[in-house]
């Protein structure tokens, strides 16, 4: 599977960015998907996973963007999002999607294909 994510970009305090992950390869709808961050200085971080047979009720989240942050994904358009709204200074890092075989994980050594990365930084 390669992994495709885009969509950062500077934005200020409290805007809202859409990521996006377009996956080929393989059967996207067979995978489960998941968004890490990497900010300056600091290990990659779980941010919000979503398995293969998605519904909006296990959908699972890190809890400083519970409420802010929406990962969905349409296996129409093999492509997974990230939808973040009310960002804050802290949510400036470099965000990588990931898909596994399997249920949904928070741990980054169990996803087996990453993209390259987003940059998304947030001025306050």
């Amino acid at each position: 599977v390669q992994l495709q994510a885009s969509g950062g970009g500077l934005v200020q305090a409290g805007e809202s960015l859409r990521l996006s992950c377009a996956a080929s390869g393989d059967t996207f709808s067979s995978y489960a998907m998941g968004w890490f961050r990497q900010a300056p200085g600091k290990e990659r971080e779980f941010v919000a996973a979503i398995s293969w047979s998605w519904s909006a009720g296990n959908a699972r989240y890190t809890d400083s963007v519970k409420g802010r942050f929406t990962i969905s994904r349409d296996n129409a358009k093999n492509t997974v999002y990230l939808r973040m709204n009310s960002l804050k200074p802290e949510d400036t890092a470099v965000y990588y999607c990931a898909a596994r075989s399997g249920g949904s994980s928070w741990y980054l050594n169990e996803y087996d294909y990453w993209g390259q990365g987003t940059q998304v930084t947030v001025s306050s």
